[in-house]
């Protein structure tokens, strides 16, 4: 029986987090899927809120050049997110489980980049990238034209340096998560695995690779927020600019742009949230579901 103290503490601890919750996060949300219905300039334009229905979305849709470019581009990071960077992460953390010699200067490597923000890590590969000064055109020299590569400055290259630059972090995060997992599996199922005569690969993939599967569903949700939320390495590059345009910094260069136009980035911003809940019910629900009996 707990005590009136108990429970008060309890009431706390559980309380309060939900309430910044609610109050930073989940309200904000239910205001902006309100707005997006509305023609509104901000707080400056306070009793100038028209009510324009579905017009916000349509115009996104048939009317904004840079829409359709970003939910490519935002797709496009998606995929190689989920098919080379948590791959690249599994396999990682399957090696450093294996105790490799110095495996503590790799671990070490990997989460280093954990501790820094996206902000920074879009300055450490803006001067990575630098055309002139840059360490990567110092070891490639220039391309096959005999032209320096503007990494940053051209279409055709930008959207996959800044992947690169993003992904750095993200294996490691992934890697981190894997190795978690990979420490709760009972040595002995491998040892049972390789007496039945199955190979090292035969063991992870029929043995190991089920029992990993709440850390696959959580490595996918989180992979998946993280590259439909890509904003900080993109906005101090160039501000989503010159073929790097995606959702987040449509939403933000709407709503603190000079000319803000409130409804028009809150409509953005429900798509946006749409497109990261959806998919995400949808495969947890079916991820769970083959688990159960």
């Amino acid at each position: 029986m707990l005590t009136r103290g108990q429970r008060r503490t309890i009431a706390l601890i559980v309380g309060l987090p939900l309430l910044l919750q609610v109050l930073f996060v989940w309200l904000p949300a239910i205001a902006s899927i309100g707005l997006s219905f509305t023609d509104w300039n901000g707080v400056g334009g306070l009793g100038a809120i028209h009510v324009v229905g579905l017009e916000n979305y349509a115009n996104l849709a048939t009317v904004d050049p840079a829409f359709w470019p970003a939910v490519f581009h935002n797709l496009v990071w998606l995929f190689v997110f989920l098919v080379v960077v948590m791959p690249l992460g599994m396999f990682l953390a399957v090696l450093l489980d294996r105790q490799l010699r110095g495996g503590w200067l790799y671990e070490s490597a990997l989460y280093l980049p954990l501790v820094l923000s996206f902000a920074v890590i879009g300055l450490i590969w803006e001067l990575q990238y630098s055309p002139s000064d840059g360490l990567i055109n110092g070891v490639l020299g220039t391309n096959h034209q005999g032209a320096i590569i503007d990494w940053l400055g051209d279409r055709r290259l930008n959207l996959g340096a800044v992947i690169v630059a993003a992904g750095w972090r993200h294996v490691g995060y992934v890697t981190l998560l894997y190795l978690a997992g990979l420490k709760t599996v009972d040595p002995t199922l491998r040892e049972q695995a390789a007496i039945d005569g199955a190979t090292e690969a035969q063991a992870f993939w029929r043995v190991v690779f089920p029992i990993l599967r709440p850390i696959n569903v959580v490595v996918v949700v989180i992979t998946t927020i993280e590259a439909l939320r890509a904003f900080d390495v993109v906005y101090v590059i160039n501000r989503g600019l010159n073929g790097l345009e995606l959702m987040s910094v449509l939403v933000v260069n709407n709503l603190l742009g000079e000319a803000s136009r409130i409804g028009y980035g809150s409509a953005a911003a429900t798509l946006l949230l749409v497109a990261s809940i959806v998919p995400i019910a949808i495969f947890v629900r079916w991820a769970l579901g083959r688990e159960a009996p």
